[in-house]
């Protein structure tokens, strides 16, 4: 773990996603592997959680952007109840960004931008899994690849109609920051209209 560094109030940003930008630039210029991997938390209509991992696409004034297939568990969680939460957890740098919110859908046109940049295996791979739906065998995954392949040979990969992004929209978010003793820094970010509070917690 990097040396310690206490994270002090006059330190903080007014804006948080100021501040996650600030964290989010060091976690890159350290070299992480993968700091854009972040735990997403959605829950069913009778309030039945579920979390995996996911990793974060896009960072704008208005919140955090992820992509999925919108068919998916996560997909129909979030129809059903679009509210959700994430974790990104920074090891080497003691540093924890938990972030609450609602949820909504990006535009098509931002969904299909994005999905222009990933490389043409996971664009088909995009089309060719049923994400969370049973499936017999790997072997029938790799063949609807093969059919995709043949069909989309020599063509660009078009977005799939059931496949696109979400922005989580904050309205809580929480930083951390390791201490020794367990005395960690944690402060909470709260919005009230179109402004922020922030106020220390208790580790």
């Amino acid at each position: 773990m990097a040396d310690i560094v206490r994270l002090c109030e006059e330190d903080l940003a007014d804006d948080p996603m100021e501040q996650f930008r600030t964290w989010f630039d060091e976690a890159r210029a350290l070299g992480l592997p993968m700091p854009e991997a972040m735990t997403l938390a959605t829950s069913n209509a009778d309030g039945r959680p579920s979390a995996r991992v996911v990793l974060l696409h896009g960072i704008d004034e208005n919140g955090f952007v992820f992509h999925t297939n919108y068919e998916s568990r996560k997909g129909r969680e979030l129809e059903a109840n679009p509210q959700a939460a994430l974790v990104l957890y920074w090891h080497p740098l003691g540093r924890q960004v938990r972030v609450e919110g609602s949820i909504e859908r990006v535009s098509e046109e931002e969904s299909a931008q994005y999905f222009r940049t990933r490389p043409r295996g996971g664009q088909l791979g995009a089309w060719a899994s049923r994400q969370s739906e049973q499936i017999e065998s790997r072997d029938v995954l790799e063949e609807r690849v093969r059919g995709l392949e043949r069909e989309y040979d020599g063509r660009e990969v078009p977005l799939p109609p059931f496949w696109g992004g979400y922005r989580l929209l904050p309205d809580r978010i929480e930083l951390w920051q390791h201490g020794e003793d367990r005395l960690h820094d944690r402060f909470a970010y709260e919005r009230s209209g179109d402004s922020w509070t922030h106020s220390r917690l208790s580790p």
